[in-house]
């Protein structure tokens, strides 16, 4: 895998896809003002008599249309302000407990090399527990409450390469600051949702409102479809970074690659769903996008609609080729060493980041 040619690839098309979401918002307003001109010239064609435009006509309309686009954007993105910590634990999830089993002590391990080797702050380490599908997450609006969260399903089926590169995968989101995009955008996203409600709001007093109401619905929908596409591109351009941020930090494609297979076989082997119905918060809208891999369900969106990119794209974007699925079998995670606090390995253990940067191990 080339990860530093697909890595600016993805950072490429980022900031392709926010120009036209920004480009989006524009049109958005334009297209408010110009149904309710429509609007008004029919109504004047109807109506006896000569009617202009009301004074601040144009002012109004792009007023009223900005207004619910940064208000909606305001106060989505401040309920997400609440924090990583929070969001984890209302899907479900509880703190690490490494004394617990050596499979939570192995991913407490994992997460500090991997944020030596990355030069990064130690994030909240949490688990789903009573998830059997394999997944995980990143979430938090900064550093200081970043938290990663994996199921009780990639601590039984992951073998510790593989591990390594599923939480190499969620670092990087943290890292590149796509968990702040992504709730952003989710933002801004229900700032046009907002426009779209106004007019239906406006369509409930019949008459003339209804008028207005029915143009303001038919361009706020276009609107909100409009961000809805280009969110999911965005966010899938981002999975696409992380995943070869994480073969680069691993510097192996069976660890990241290992887990895609493992899904891909869970998946195939287990009725359509069994996601939805396992208890657990995967397919909690809140976290629907920050998952490693997103939540298949019977009611699927139409491909420009997921937030993901589908697992083979992944998998061959990995490996550079197709890949068979891997059986997803329980591993017996062996004890690991004991780690100092501060998350310094003990002496004469081997860490990941002594691998990728040999002057860690003096850190």
């Amino acid at each position: 895998m080339k990860f530093w040619d697909h890595q600016t690839n993805a950072r490429s098309e980022t900031r392709r896809l926010l120009l036209g979401f920004t480009l989006a918002v524009v049109v958005l307003v334009v297209a408010v003002h110009a149904a309710l001109a429509l609007a008004w010239l029919l109504m004047a064609a109807v109506l006896p008599g000569h009617l202009d435009f009301p004074q601040g006509f144009l002012a109004a309309n792009v007023g009223v249309s900005l207004l619910l686009v940064l208000g909606g954007w305001w106060v989505e993105t401040s309920n997400l302000r609440a924090g990583g910590v929070k969001l984890a634990k209302r899907v479900g999830a509880r703190e690490l407990r490494p004394t617990l089993s050596h499979a939570e002590q192995r991913l407490s391990n994992i997460v500090d090399e991997l944020c030596i080797a990355a030069h990064m702050p130690r994030p909240e380490i949490m688990v789903m527990p009573r998830t059997d599908a394999i997944n995980a997450f990143a979430a938090g609006w900064d550093e200081s409450d970043a938290v990663v969260a994996v199921t009780q399903g990639a601590l039984d089926y992951l073998n510790r390469e593989e591990m390594q590169g599923m939480v190499a995968h969620e670092l990087s989101h943290l890292h590149e600051g796509d968990t702040r995009l992504k709730m952003r955008l989710a933002g801004m996203v229900f700032g046009l949702e907002l426009v779209y409600n106004f007019g239906d709001t406006m369509r409930e007093r019949r008459g003339l409102a209804w008028w207005f109401g029915s143009a303001i619905m038919l361009a706020g929908f276009a609107g909100w479809l409009t961000g809805r596409m280009l969110k999911a591109a965005v966010s899938r351009q981002r999975e696409y970074l992380a995943d070869a941020r994480a073969v680069q930090w691993t510097r192996s494609k069976d660890g990241l690659g290992g887990v895609l297979r493992k899904v891909m076989a869970q998946r195939r082997d287990t009725p359509r769903g069994y996601e939805q119905h396992s208890h657990s918060g995967l397919s909690h809208p809140s976290v629907q996008h920050m998952l490693l891999v997103d939540v298949a369900s019977g009611s699927r969106l139409e491909h420009w609609l997921d937030t993901h990119p589908t697992l083979d794209e992944r998998v061959q974007r990995v490996y550079g080729r197709r890949m068979q699925p891997l059986p997803a079998v329980p591993v017996a995670a062996g004890p690991e060493p004991l780690r100092r606090e501060g998350g310094v390995a003990a002496p004469g253990a081997t860490t990941i980041a002594s691998l990728v940067d040999p002057f860690a191990r003096f850190t």
